[in-house]
């Protein structure tokens, strides 16, 4: 039998993993410049299975992108990969497809995905 000291509470894993996720954060929305047109390749320190390449144009492949991102992604690769008017845009269907964590990490932070939460996709 385990014995439980409430000197050192265990500690929660949701709450974990929303602070692991937060720490990445860029300072703004305004700070992701990543493209708006063409394909990206992801590096294996983001994606190490699977597929790698993303065609940014289509909306399907671009999901997966920004999913893949934003759970694996460090704040520079959110930078460089991610774009503030192409997430804002997708976020109503992206946040149903994101952690629990992740989704409540990035909209604690910035007001316009919490706002965005339930607008249709364009």
């Amino acid at each position: 039998m385990a014995l439980r000291s409430s000197r050192f509470p265990e500690p929660n894993a949701f709450v974990l993993l929303r602070e692991q996720y937060a720490k990445r954060l860029p300072a703004s929305l305004q700070d992701l410049t990543g493209p708006t047109h063409g394909s990206v390749d992801l590096q294996l320190h983001v994606v190490w299975s699977g597929r790698r390449s993303y065609d940014v144009e289509q909306p399907r492949s671009r999901i997966g992108l920004y999913r893949t991102v934003l759970a694996e992604g460090q704040c520079q690769d959110l930078v460089a990969f991610l774009n503030r008017d192409l997430l804002l845009g997708q976020w109503p269907v992206l946040r149903t497809l994101i952690s629990r964590p992740l989704r409540e990490a990035w909209e604690a932070a910035f007001s316009e995905l919490a706002a965005a939460r339930s607008v249709p996709a364009a």
